[in-house]
């Protein structure tokens, strides 16, 4: 959802909201996911995508994606309609998902994030954008991120974040969290059982850069921490140059939920 230096246009009104406001402002960003206008070829695109990334995935991601995809009944055939991903993710974690038109601004997405609430397209790529899709639609949300949000310590961890970030945008320095976001939540890698797995939503949406993270000789996998998370560059157009990788699942939730808003501006 996070572009570096980069951001989607609010709303037709022109105004941008202000890290103070932007709590009350996201709601503005909200639109019907009109689910009954998603077409058959919509619906077939979904389960697709869904058929390749499990079957990929498969031993590749951490075991905690898989137990949310049961959790929350992903597998059911069909784009999922928020309503009903909602009855069973906010009965779980507290967490709930809205419809987007495409990318929010960061402050707008932090603000979400601290209230429980994820973001997703209410749009979904076509057969010729089956392998890379720049602009999240609702594959890459409710596939890669929602799962995780079905497990209590993640979902606290990705509320923290939200926190962390609205708090870093208001003192200038909202790449920062965008950063910590990135590597992490969306292209974070994790050992475990002493293999590498796939911990990001970007990662567990993707078929290509699935490969690539796990697979590649070119990139770097670094260790993880949140300093260097915060002080790591990314791409947000293309495959990235490097990886960080926890030691597990757990000390990338620990080391995020011990990250206070003070010490994450003098990092």
């Amino acid at each position: 959802m996070l572009k570096e230096f980069e951001t989607a246009s609010p709303p037709s009104s022109g105004r941008s909201p202000s890290p103070a406001n932007a709590g009350e402002d996201w709601k503005r960003y909200v639109v019907p996911q009109c689910w009954e206008a998603f077409t058959a070829d919509d619906h077939a695109v979904w389960d697709l995508l869904f058929a390749r990334q499990v079957d990929l995935l498969d031993s590749r991601v951490v075991s905690q994606f898989f137990d949310g995809i049961d959790l929350l009944r992903l597998s059911h055939p069909g784009v999922p309609d928020v309503e009903g991903l909602n009855a069973i993710l906010e009965a779980r974690t507290g967490w709930r998902t809205v419809a987007v038109p495409g990318l929010v601004p960061d402050d707008i997405f932090f603000a979400m994030l601290a209230t429980r609430v994820f973001p997703v397209g209410n749009f979904i790529r076509t057969r010729d954008q089956l392998d890379y899709l720049e602009a999240p639609d609702c594959f890459h949300d409710m596939f890669g991120h929602i799962p995780m949000l079905a497990h209590h310590d993640f979902a606290e961890m990705a509320e923290h974040i939200g926190r962390l970030g609205t708090a870093a945008i208001a003192a200038g320095v909202g790449e920062y969290a965008a950063r910590l976001y990135w590597h992490s939540v969306e292209f974070g890698l994790a050992l475990q059982g002493g293999e590498l797995k796939i911990l990001g939503a970007g990662l567990a949406s993707s078929f290509g850069e699935s490969h690539f993270s796990l697979e590649s000789d070119a990139v770097e996998r670094l260790p993880f921490s949140v300093e260097r998370a915060v002080h790591t560059p990314y791409k947000h157009d293309a495959f990235q140059p490097r990886y960080l990788v926890s030691q597990s699942f757990e000390q990338t939730i620990a080391e995020v939920l011990a990250l206070t808003p003070e010490r994450l501006l003098a990092l």
